[in-house]
Protein backbone atom coordinates (compact mmCIF):
# COMPACT_ATOMS: atom_id res chain seq x y z
CA UNK A 1 0.00 0.00 0.00
CA UNK A 2 0.87 3.58 -0.45
CA UNK A 3 2.53 5.50 2.93
CA UNK A 4 -0.65 7.48 2.42
CA UNK A 5 -3.01 4.65 3.43
CA UNK A 6 -0.81 2.97 5.77
CA UNK A 7 -0.69 6.93 8.25
CA UNK A 8 -4.68 6.56 7.50
CA UNK A 9 -4.72 2.86 8.93
CA UNK A 10 -2.48 4.11 12.05
CA UNK A 11 -4.84 7.27 12.61
CA UNK A 12 -8.06 4.75 12.32
CA UNK A 13 -5.73 2.32 14.65
CA UNK A 14 -5.54 5.57 16.97
CA UNK A 15 -9.34 5.58 16.61
CA UNK A 16 -9.14 9.45 15.21
CA UNK A 17 -13.01 10.42 14.48
CA UNK A 18 -11.71 13.70 12.96
CA UNK A 19 -8.96 15.74 11.14
CA UNK A 20 -9.45 19.49 10.89
CA UNK A 21 -7.17 21.29 8.39
CA UNK A 22 -6.74 23.11 4.98
CA UNK A 23 -6.23 20.88 1.74
CA UNK A 24 -2.80 21.69 0.36
CA UNK A 25 -1.08 20.40 -3.06
CA UNK A 26 1.41 18.34 -1.01
CA UNK A 27 -1.13 16.83 1.12
CA UNK A 28 -2.81 15.12 -1.78
CA UNK A 29 -2.06 11.73 -1.48
CA UNK A 30 -3.16 11.77 2.18
CA UNK A 31 -6.44 13.64 1.71
CA UNK A 32 -7.37 11.01 -1.05
CA UNK A 33 -6.65 8.14 1.57
CA UNK A 34 -8.63 10.09 4.14
CA UNK A 35 -11.72 10.38 1.56
CA UNK A 36 -12.02 6.02 1.86
CA UNK A 37 -11.72 6.19 5.40
CA UNK A 38 -13.80 5.75 8.50
CA UNK A 39 -12.12 9.48 9.35
CA UNK A 40 -13.95 12.73 8.20
CA UNK A 41 -11.57 15.45 7.27
CA UNK A 42 -13.06 19.05 7.80
CA UNK A 43 -11.82 21.83 5.82
CA UNK A 44 -11.25 24.57 7.58
CA UNK A 45 -11.33 27.94 6.68
CA UNK A 46 -7.65 28.92 8.27
CA UNK A 47 -4.87 26.78 9.47
CA UNK A 48 -5.13 28.50 13.14
CA UNK A 49 -8.54 26.97 13.58
CA UNK A 50 -7.91 23.91 12.71
CA UNK A 51 -5.13 23.66 15.01
CA UNK A 52 -7.59 25.26 17.60
CA UNK A 53 -10.15 22.95 16.85
CA UNK A 54 -7.71 19.94 17.71
CA UNK A 55 -6.48 21.80 20.56
CA UNK A 56 -10.08 21.89 22.43
CA UNK A 57 -10.90 18.31 21.16
CA UNK A 58 -8.16 16.72 22.75
CA UNK A 59 -8.89 18.53 25.92
CA UNK A 60 -12.23 17.58 25.75
CA UNK A 61 -11.53 13.80 25.07
CA UNK A 62 -7.91 13.16 26.48
CA UNK A 63 -7.55 11.74 22.92
CA UNK A 64 -5.42 13.45 20.87
CA UNK A 65 -6.80 16.23 18.16
CA UNK A 66 -5.52 15.83 14.82
CA UNK A 67 -4.64 18.79 12.56
CA UNK A 68 -3.41 18.81 8.85
CA UNK A 69 -1.60 21.82 6.64
CA UNK A 70 0.55 21.65 3.88
CA UNK A 71 4.41 22.89 4.01
CA UNK A 72 5.52 26.54 4.15
CA UNK A 73 2.48 28.66 4.81
CA UNK A 74 0.30 26.39 5.97
CA UNK A 75 2.43 25.34 8.09
CA UNK A 76 3.51 28.57 9.56
CA UNK A 77 -0.38 28.96 10.34
CA UNK A 78 -0.82 25.99 12.16
CA UNK A 79 1.98 27.04 15.21
CA UNK A 80 -0.22 29.34 17.61
CA UNK A 81 -3.08 26.60 17.48
CA UNK A 82 -0.30 24.39 18.27
CA UNK A 83 1.84 26.30 20.77
CA UNK A 84 -1.87 27.03 22.41
CA UNK A 85 -1.71 22.67 22.91
CA UNK A 86 1.61 23.20 24.09
CA UNK A 87 1.45 25.58 27.28
CA UNK A 88 -1.87 24.34 27.56
CA UNK A 89 -1.39 20.54 28.04
CA UNK A 90 -3.38 19.86 25.13
CA UNK A 91 -2.96 16.34 23.17
CA UNK A 92 -2.31 17.61 19.41
CA UNK A 93 -1.22 15.61 16.96
CA UNK A 94 -0.21 18.04 14.02
CA UNK A 95 0.49 17.09 10.41
CA UNK A 96 2.24 18.60 7.61
CA UNK A 97 3.04 18.30 4.33
CA UNK A 98 6.28 18.74 2.64
CA UNK A 99 7.87 19.06 -1.10
CA UNK A 100 9.76 15.93 -2.39
CA UNK A 101 12.84 15.08 -0.48
CA UNK A 102 15.22 15.59 -3.57
CA UNK A 103 14.72 19.36 -3.11
CA UNK A 104 14.80 19.61 0.79
CA UNK A 105 18.47 19.86 0.90
CA UNK A 106 18.26 23.24 -1.54
CA UNK A 107 16.31 26.59 -1.57
CA UNK A 108 13.02 25.40 -2.89
CA UNK A 109 9.51 26.86 -3.65
CA UNK A 110 8.18 27.27 -0.17
CA UNK A 111 10.84 24.85 1.72
CA UNK A 112 11.02 25.93 5.27
CA UNK A 113 12.45 23.91 8.16
CA UNK A 114 9.16 23.23 9.78
CA UNK A 115 10.84 20.38 12.09
CA UNK A 116 13.61 22.93 13.64
CA UNK A 117 10.54 25.57 13.51
CA UNK A 118 7.69 23.12 15.30
CA UNK A 119 10.86 21.93 17.62
CA UNK A 120 10.44 24.59 20.85
CA UNK A 121 6.57 24.04 20.72
CA UNK A 122 6.04 20.37 20.76
CA UNK A 123 7.36 17.20 23.19
CA UNK A 124 8.57 15.71 20.30
CA UNK A 125 8.43 15.97 16.17
CA UNK A 126 10.32 14.75 13.01
CA UNK A 127 10.07 13.94 9.14
CA UNK A 128 9.48 10.61 7.59
CA UNK A 129 12.02 9.83 5.17
CA UNK A 130 11.90 6.21 5.06
CA UNK A 131 8.47 4.24 4.61
CA UNK A 132 9.94 1.92 6.92
CA UNK A 133 9.46 4.04 9.98
CA UNK A 134 5.90 5.32 9.49
CA UNK A 135 3.88 2.90 12.08
CA UNK A 136 6.66 3.89 14.46
CA UNK A 137 6.30 7.87 14.11
CA UNK A 138 2.64 7.53 14.27
CA UNK A 139 2.42 5.61 17.85
CA UNK A 140 5.06 7.69 18.68
CA UNK A 141 3.35 11.04 18.20
CA UNK A 142 0.33 9.82 19.63
CA UNK A 143 1.77 8.04 22.80
CA UNK A 144 3.54 10.96 23.65
CA UNK A 145 0.82 13.52 22.83
CA UNK A 146 -1.34 11.57 25.48
CA UNK A 147 0.88 11.10 27.98
CA UNK A 148 0.99 13.15 31.23
CA UNK A 149 1.94 15.52 30.98
CA UNK A 150 0.01 15.97 27.42
CA UNK A 151 0.90 17.95 25.02
CA UNK A 152 1.26 18.45 21.11
CA UNK A 153 3.66 16.03 18.71
CA UNK A 154 4.03 16.73 14.87
CA UNK A 155 5.22 14.93 11.60
CA UNK A 156 6.05 16.19 8.30
CA UNK A 157 5.52 13.93 5.53
CA UNK A 158 7.23 14.82 1.53
CA UNK A 159 5.18 14.15 -0.93
CA UNK A 160 6.99 11.80 -2.73
CA UNK A 161 7.10 9.50 0.22
CA UNK A 162 3.23 9.35 0.80
CA UNK A 163 3.41 8.04 -2.83
CA UNK A 164 6.06 5.11 -1.87
CA UNK A 165 4.34 1.61 -1.17
CA UNK A 166 5.55 0.29 1.36
CA UNK A 167 4.17 -3.60 3.14
CA UNK A 168 3.08 -3.06 7.08
CA UNK A 169 0.58 -2.63 9.99
CA UNK A 170 -0.41 -0.21 12.49
CA UNK A 171 1.14 -0.53 15.43
CA UNK A 172 -1.18 -1.14 18.22
CA UNK A 173 -1.92 1.08 21.17
CA UNK A 174 -1.29 -0.52 24.86
CA UNK A 175 -1.90 1.41 27.84
CA UNK A 176 0.56 2.77 29.53
CA UNK A 177 0.21 2.59 33.83
CA UNK A 178 1.44 5.85 35.56
CA UNK A 179 3.67 5.48 38.34
CA UNK A 180 2.67 5.19 41.84
CA UNK A 181 3.50 7.34 44.51
CA UNK A 182 6.57 6.89 46.65
CA UNK A 183 5.23 5.82 50.18
CA UNK A 184 8.15 8.24 52.14
CA UNK A 185 7.00 11.17 49.99
CA UNK A 186 3.05 10.60 51.12
CA UNK A 187 4.75 9.89 54.74
CA UNK A 188 6.19 13.60 55.19
CA UNK A 189 2.66 14.94 53.04
CA UNK A 190 0.96 13.42 55.97
CA UNK A 191 3.24 14.95 58.40
CA UNK A 192 3.02 18.77 57.44
CA UNK A 193 -1.04 17.91 56.95
CA UNK A 194 -1.20 16.49 60.41
CA UNK A 195 0.75 20.20 61.85
CA UNK A 196 -1.08 22.81 59.71
CA UNK A 197 -3.98 24.28 61.38
CA UNK A 198 -5.11 26.02 57.73
CA UNK A 199 -3.85 24.06 54.83
CA UNK A 200 -5.32 24.75 51.53
CA UNK A 201 -5.36 23.44 48.00
CA UNK A 202 -4.55 25.13 44.65
CA UNK A 203 -6.07 22.98 42.13
CA UNK A 204 -4.87 23.56 38.69
CA UNK A 205 -5.40 22.42 34.90
CA UNK A 206 -3.67 18.49 36.08
CA UNK A 207 -6.45 18.46 39.14
CA UNK A 208 -9.48 17.52 35.94
CA UNK A 209 -7.74 15.12 33.86
CA UNK A 210 -7.77 11.56 34.43
CA UNK A 211 -10.18 10.55 37.72
CA UNK A 212 -7.86 13.57 39.54
CA UNK A 213 -11.06 15.64 40.33
CA UNK A 214 -12.79 12.38 41.66
CA UNK A 215 -10.16 11.55 44.13
CA UNK A 216 -10.12 15.62 44.81
CA UNK A 217 -13.65 15.77 45.89
CA UNK A 218 -13.18 13.18 48.14
CA UNK A 219 -9.99 14.35 49.68
CA UNK A 220 -11.58 17.65 50.47
CA UNK A 221 -15.11 16.38 51.71
CA UNK A 222 -13.22 13.89 54.08
CA UNK A 223 -10.74 16.98 55.39
CA UNK A 224 -12.84 20.20 55.21
CA UNK A 225 -9.32 21.71 53.29
CA UNK A 226 -10.36 24.46 51.28
CA UNK A 227 -9.92 24.85 47.55
CA UNK A 228 -8.47 27.70 45.01
CA UNK A 229 -8.49 26.56 41.20
CA UNK A 230 -6.27 28.18 38.75
CA UNK A 231 -8.45 29.03 35.61
CA UNK A 232 -8.09 26.10 33.85
CA UNK A 233 -8.66 23.89 37.25
CA UNK A 234 -11.94 25.32 37.75
CA UNK A 235 -14.22 22.88 38.11
CA UNK A 236 -12.05 20.34 39.51
CA UNK A 237 -13.99 20.92 42.94
CA UNK A 238 -17.84 21.96 42.11
CA UNK A 239 -18.12 25.81 43.12
CA UNK A 240 -21.31 24.18 45.02
CA UNK A 241 -18.96 22.49 46.80
CA UNK A 242 -18.98 24.73 50.81
CA UNK A 243 -15.78 23.80 50.57
CA UNK A 244 -14.60 26.14 47.29
CA UNK A 245 -12.92 29.59 47.35
CA UNK A 246 -13.14 29.95 43.68
CA UNK A 247 -10.80 31.26 41.56
CA UNK A 248 -7.71 32.56 41.23
CA UNK A 249 -5.83 33.57 37.81
CA UNK A 250 -5.79 37.84 38.34
CA UNK A 251 -2.48 39.65 38.83
CA UNK A 252 -4.67 41.64 41.36
CA UNK A 253 -4.82 40.79 45.09
CA UNK A 254 -8.45 39.24 44.29
CA UNK A 255 -10.55 37.87 47.49
CA UNK A 256 -9.40 34.16 46.82
CA UNK A 257 -5.90 34.95 47.92
CA UNK A 258 -6.80 36.52 50.86
CA UNK A 259 -7.12 32.71 51.94
CA UNK A 260 -4.01 31.49 50.47
CA UNK A 261 -1.97 34.21 52.58
CA UNK A 262 -3.67 32.66 55.81
CA UNK A 263 -2.92 29.06 54.68
CA UNK A 264 -0.14 27.57 56.73
CA UNK A 265 0.30 24.48 54.37
CA UNK A 266 -0.28 24.67 50.64
CA UNK A 267 -1.07 22.07 48.23
CA UNK A 268 -1.14 21.76 44.84
CA UNK A 269 -2.50 19.48 42.65
CA UNK A 270 -1.80 19.69 38.52
CA UNK A 271 -0.79 23.15 39.23
CA UNK A 272 0.78 24.47 35.87
CA UNK A 273 3.04 27.65 36.67
CA UNK A 274 2.76 28.86 33.09
CA UNK A 275 -1.00 29.32 33.95
CA UNK A 276 -0.65 31.32 37.17
CA UNK A 277 2.98 32.22 38.48
CA UNK A 278 3.67 31.85 41.84
CA UNK A 279 4.99 35.34 42.71
CA UNK A 280 1.30 36.14 42.77
CA UNK A 281 0.52 34.01 45.77
CA UNK A 282 4.03 33.19 47.06
CA UNK A 283 5.90 36.72 47.20
CA UNK A 284 7.44 35.96 50.38
CA UNK A 285 8.48 33.03 49.47
CA UNK A 286 7.45 31.48 52.90
CA UNK A 287 5.06 29.06 52.15
CA UNK A 288 5.12 25.19 52.87
CA UNK A 289 3.56 23.57 49.50
CA UNK A 290 3.38 20.01 48.78
CA UNK A 291 3.40 19.59 44.94
CA UNK A 292 1.73 16.77 43.69
CA UNK A 293 2.03 16.63 39.72
CA UNK A 294 2.22 13.87 36.84
CA UNK A 295 5.98 15.55 36.61
CA UNK A 296 8.33 17.51 39.31
CA UNK A 297 8.39 20.75 40.14
CA UNK A 298 9.93 23.63 37.93
CA UNK A 299 12.75 25.02 39.41
CA UNK A 300 11.37 28.67 39.98
CA UNK A 301 12.62 31.10 42.86
CA UNK A 302 8.66 31.76 44.62
CA UNK A 303 7.92 27.80 43.67
CA UNK A 304 10.32 25.29 46.20
CA UNK A 305 7.68 22.62 47.44
CA UNK A 306 8.77 20.71 50.57
CA UNK A 307 7.83 17.49 49.42
CA UNK A 308 6.72 16.54 45.62
CA UNK A 309 4.79 13.90 45.52
CA UNK A 310 5.71 13.04 41.66
CA UNK A 311 3.25 10.40 39.91
CA UNK A 312 -0.25 9.58 39.01
CA UNK A 313 -2.50 12.83 40.44
CA UNK A 314 -5.33 10.63 41.54
CA UNK A 315 -3.41 7.75 42.60
CA UNK A 316 -1.61 9.90 45.64
CA UNK A 317 -4.62 11.68 46.21
CA UNK A 318 -6.85 7.71 46.41
CA UNK A 319 -3.89 6.89 49.00
CA UNK A 320 -4.18 10.21 51.15
CA UNK A 321 -7.66 9.81 50.95
CA UNK A 322 -7.12 5.97 52.84
CA UNK A 323 -4.36 7.47 55.39
CA UNK A 324 -6.64 10.84 56.13
CA UNK A 325 -9.79 8.42 56.64
CA UNK A 326 -7.60 6.06 59.02
CA UNK A 327 -6.06 8.70 60.62
CA UNK A 328 -9.65 11.08 61.13
CA UNK A 329 -7.44 14.05 59.67
CA UNK A 330 -9.74 16.94 59.38
CA UNK A 331 -9.40 20.51 59.87
CA UNK A 332 -12.18 23.17 61.18
CA UNK A 333 -14.25 24.61 58.29
CA UNK A 334 -15.39 27.39 59.68
CA UNK A 335 -12.09 29.70 59.14
CA UNK A 336 -12.77 30.51 55.68
CA UNK A 337 -16.57 30.20 56.09
CA UNK A 338 -17.24 33.80 55.63
CA UNK A 339 -14.69 34.68 52.71
CA UNK A 340 -16.78 32.28 50.90
CA UNK A 341 -20.28 34.14 51.70
CA UNK A 342 -18.39 37.37 50.80
CA UNK A 343 -17.39 36.21 47.33
CA UNK A 344 -20.33 34.38 46.62
CA UNK A 345 -22.12 37.98 47.42
CA UNK A 346 -19.53 40.13 45.08
CA UNK A 347 -20.44 37.90 42.44
CA UNK A 348 -24.36 38.31 43.30
CA UNK A 349 -23.42 42.70 43.55
CA UNK A 350 -22.70 42.19 39.53
CA UNK A 351 -26.38 40.79 38.86
CA UNK A 352 -27.86 43.18 36.11
CA UNK A 353 -31.13 45.33 36.90
CA UNK A 354 -33.36 47.05 34.54
CA UNK A 355 -31.70 50.00 32.66
CA UNK A 356 -28.38 48.92 33.76
CA UNK A 357 -25.77 48.55 31.08
CA UNK A 358 -24.67 45.63 29.97
CA UNK A 359 -21.56 44.42 31.73
CA UNK A 360 -19.55 41.07 31.01
CA UNK A 361 -19.96 39.95 35.28
CA UNK A 362 -23.52 40.79 34.84
CA UNK A 363 -23.68 38.74 31.39
CA UNK A 364 -21.71 36.06 32.80
CA UNK A 365 -24.73 35.47 35.47
CA UNK A 366 -27.17 35.64 32.87
CA UNK A 367 -25.93 32.55 30.77
CA UNK A 368 -24.19 30.25 34.38
CA UNK A 369 -28.27 30.53 34.47
CA UNK A 370 -29.13 28.95 31.43
CA UNK A 371 -26.80 26.20 31.09
CA UNK A 372 -26.89 23.07 32.79
CA UNK A 373 -23.91 21.45 35.11
CA UNK A 374 -22.21 19.74 32.55
CA UNK A 375 -22.58 22.37 29.87
CA UNK A 376 -19.80 23.33 28.05
CA UNK A 377 -18.30 27.29 27.75
CA UNK A 378 -15.63 28.07 25.97
CA UNK A 379 -13.35 31.38 26.61
CA UNK A 380 -11.78 33.08 24.16
CA UNK A 381 -8.54 35.78 25.61
CA UNK A 382 -9.67 39.03 26.10
CA UNK A 383 -11.25 41.05 29.51
CA UNK A 384 -13.99 38.75 29.37
CA UNK A 385 -11.50 35.94 29.95
CA UNK A 386 -10.65 37.54 33.42
CA UNK A 387 -13.92 37.62 34.26
CA UNK A 388 -14.92 33.84 33.53
CA UNK A 389 -12.25 32.82 35.60
CA UNK A 390 -13.03 35.16 38.63
CA UNK A 391 -16.86 35.04 38.26
CA UNK A 392 -18.04 31.93 36.32
CA UNK A 393 -18.74 29.06 38.73
CA UNK A 394 -17.84 25.83 37.54
CA UNK A 395 -19.51 22.26 38.72
CA UNK A 396 -17.91 19.72 36.65
CA UNK A 397 -14.25 18.87 35.68
CA UNK A 398 -13.76 20.23 32.00
CA UNK A 399 -17.07 21.92 31.19
CA UNK A 400 -15.02 25.67 30.89
CA UNK A 401 -12.23 25.55 28.58
CA UNK A 402 -10.23 28.70 29.19
CA UNK A 403 -6.73 29.29 27.17
CA UNK A 404 -4.35 30.34 30.20
CA UNK A 405 -0.97 28.96 29.33
CA UNK A 406 -0.44 30.79 26.06
CA UNK A 407 -3.55 32.51 26.21
CA UNK A 408 -4.18 33.03 22.42
CA UNK A 409 -7.10 35.26 20.85
CA UNK A 410 -8.88 33.57 18.06
CA UNK A 411 -9.30 30.29 20.33
CA UNK A 412 -13.47 30.46 20.74
CA UNK A 413 -14.91 30.26 17.82
CA UNK A 414 -13.03 27.21 16.30
CA UNK A 415 -12.79 25.29 19.49
CA UNK A 416 -17.08 25.79 19.88
CA UNK A 417 -17.32 23.58 16.94
CA UNK A 418 -14.16 21.23 18.36
CA UNK A 419 -16.77 21.44 21.81
CA UNK A 420 -19.99 20.05 19.53
CA UNK A 421 -18.49 17.37 17.78
CA UNK A 422 -16.82 15.87 21.48
CA UNK A 423 -20.02 16.51 23.08
CA UNK A 424 -22.96 16.55 20.83
CA UNK A 425 -25.90 16.34 23.06
CA UNK A 426 -24.50 19.09 25.30
CA UNK A 427 -25.40 23.26 25.22
CA UNK A 428 -22.03 24.80 23.92
CA UNK A 429 -21.23 28.31 24.03
CA UNK A 430 -18.39 30.36 22.79
CA UNK A 431 -17.38 33.51 24.56
CA UNK A 432 -15.27 36.08 23.19
CA UNK A 433 -15.14 39.47 22.45
CA UNK A 434 -14.73 42.16 19.23
CA UNK A 435 -11.07 41.39 18.80
CA UNK A 436 -10.97 37.61 19.36
CA UNK A 437 -14.00 37.29 17.08
CA UNK A 438 -12.85 38.51 13.81
CA UNK A 439 -9.22 36.63 14.20
CA UNK A 440 -11.17 33.63 13.21
CA UNK A 441 -15.22 34.25 12.28
CA UNK A 442 -14.49 32.94 9.00
CA UNK A 443 -15.04 29.53 10.47
CA UNK A 444 -18.63 30.26 11.11
CA UNK A 445 -18.75 29.11 7.66
CA UNK A 446 -17.28 26.09 8.63
CA UNK A 447 -19.27 25.16 11.63
CA UNK A 448 -23.03 26.03 9.52
CA UNK A 449 -21.54 23.90 6.73
CA UNK A 450 -20.68 20.97 9.10
CA UNK A 451 -23.80 21.41 11.02
CA UNK A 452 -22.58 21.76 14.53
CA UNK A 453 -24.58 24.51 16.51
CA UNK A 454 -24.01 26.25 19.08
CA UNK A 455 -24.28 30.39 20.95
CA UNK A 456 -21.63 32.65 19.65
CA UNK A 457 -21.16 35.68 22.12
CA UNK A 458 -19.50 38.58 21.07
CA UNK A 459 -19.06 40.87 23.65
CA UNK A 460 -18.38 43.92 21.89
CA UNK A 461 -16.75 46.98 23.29
CA UNK A 462 -14.64 48.37 20.22
CA UNK A 463 -11.64 47.61 22.12
CA UNK A 464 -8.40 45.82 22.94
CA UNK A 465 -10.74 45.79 26.27
CA UNK A 466 -7.93 43.54 28.10
CA UNK A 467 -5.37 45.70 26.79
CA UNK A 468 -6.85 48.64 27.78
CA UNK A 469 -7.08 48.13 31.10
CA UNK A 470 -4.05 46.73 32.13
CA UNK A 471 -2.86 50.35 30.20
CA UNK A 472 -5.10 52.36 32.26
CA UNK A 473 -4.13 50.29 35.52
CA UNK A 474 -0.60 51.25 34.80
CA UNK A 475 -0.87 54.66 33.21
CA UNK A 476 -3.98 56.00 33.01
CA UNK A 477 -5.03 56.06 29.98
CA UNK A 478 -4.52 53.91 26.59
CA UNK A 479 -3.17 53.74 23.45
CA UNK A 480 -3.63 51.62 20.31
CA UNK A 481 -6.68 49.57 21.35
CA UNK A 482 -9.32 51.68 20.07
CA UNK A 483 -11.58 49.46 17.12
CA UNK A 484 -14.38 49.89 14.98
CA UNK A 485 -16.42 47.05 14.05
CA UNK A 486 -19.27 45.66 11.34
CA UNK A 487 -22.56 45.26 12.33
CA UNK A 488 -21.98 41.49 13.97
CA UNK A 489 -25.69 40.50 13.96
CA UNK A 490 -25.92 40.99 10.19
CA UNK A 491 -22.48 39.44 9.58
CA UNK A 492 -24.26 36.37 11.53
CA UNK A 493 -27.18 36.71 9.06
CA UNK A 494 -24.72 36.83 6.14
CA UNK A 495 -23.66 32.99 6.72
CA UNK A 496 -27.28 32.06 7.19
CA UNK A 497 -27.40 31.89 10.98
CA UNK A 498 -29.17 34.02 13.58
CA UNK A 499 -27.46 36.88 14.72
CA UNK A 500 -29.10 38.64 17.91
CA UNK A 501 -28.21 42.59 19.27
CA UNK A 502 -29.93 43.00 22.46
CA UNK A 503 -30.28 46.11 23.68
CA UNK A 504 -32.59 46.00 27.19
CA UNK A 505 -32.26 43.26 29.71
CA UNK A 506 -35.26 41.73 28.75
CA UNK A 507 -34.21 41.63 25.38
CA UNK A 508 -30.91 40.13 26.32
CA UNK A 509 -32.40 37.20 29.00
CA UNK A 510 -34.93 36.48 25.95
CA UNK A 511 -32.33 36.23 23.31
CA UNK A 512 -29.46 34.37 25.31
CA UNK A 513 -32.51 31.90 26.43
CA UNK A 514 -33.56 30.83 23.07
CA UNK A 515 -30.16 30.87 21.83
CA UNK A 516 -28.36 28.64 23.92
CA UNK A 517 -31.92 26.33 24.56
CA UNK A 518 -32.32 25.93 20.61
CA UNK A 519 -28.44 24.76 20.04
CA UNK A 520 -28.53 26.05 17.00
CA UNK A 521 -25.70 28.00 15.37
CA UNK A 522 -26.14 31.56 16.26
CA UNK A 523 -24.63 34.93 17.31
CA UNK A 524 -25.32 36.96 19.92
CA UNK A 525 -23.59 40.67 19.90
CA UNK A 526 -23.76 42.11 23.01
CA UNK A 527 -22.51 46.21 23.64
CA UNK A 528 -20.77 46.22 26.72
CA UNK A 529 -19.57 49.09 29.15
CA UNK A 530 -15.57 48.33 29.85
CA UNK A 531 -15.83 51.00 33.06
CA UNK A 532 -16.90 48.16 35.42
CA UNK A 533 -12.94 46.54 34.87
CA UNK A 534 -11.10 49.66 36.30
CA UNK A 535 -13.98 49.02 39.58
CA UNK A 536 -12.87 46.07 40.19
CA UNK A 537 -9.14 47.16 39.71
CA UNK A 538 -9.58 49.83 42.25
CA UNK A 539 -11.88 47.77 44.92
CA UNK A 540 -8.68 44.67 44.56
CA UNK A 541 -6.25 47.72 45.41
CA UNK A 542 -7.44 48.41 48.63
CA UNK A 543 -6.95 45.80 51.13
CA UNK A 544 -9.59 43.88 51.58
CA UNK A 545 -8.13 41.10 53.42
CA UNK A 546 -8.92 42.94 56.32
CA UNK A 547 -12.41 41.99 55.94
CA UNK A 548 -11.99 38.69 56.93
CA UNK A 549 -10.91 37.51 60.11
CA UNK A 550 -9.25 33.80 60.02
CA UNK A 551 -9.93 32.04 63.17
Amino acid sequence: MKVSNLIVKCLENEDVKYVFGVPGEETEDLLFSLESSSIKFIPTRHESGAAFMADVYGRLTGKAGVCLATLGPGATNLLTGVADAHLDKSPVVAITGQGSSDRMHKESHQNIDIVNMFKPITKWNTSIQNPQVTPEVIRKAFKLAEMEKPGATHFELPEDIAKKECNLDPIPPQKVRRAAPDYKAIERAVGFLKNATFPLIIAGNGAIRKMASKHLRKFVEKTHVPVVSTFMGKGAVSDKDPHSLFAVGLQARDFAVCAVERADLIITVGYDIAEYAPEYWNHERDKKIIHIDFTSAEVYNYYQPDVEIVCDVSAALWNLNEIVQKENISFDPNWFKSLREHIIGDFESYRLKDGDKFTIPGVLHIIRRLMHPGDLLISDVGSHKMWIGRNYPVYEPNSVIISNGLASMGIALPGGIAAKLAHPNRQVVAVMGDGGFLMNSQEIETAKRIGTGFTIIVLNDNNYGLISWKQTSHTGRTTGTALTNPDFARYAESFGIRGYCPLTLEELKANLSEAISSQELSLVEIPIQPSVNYELTEKLNSNQCELFKFE
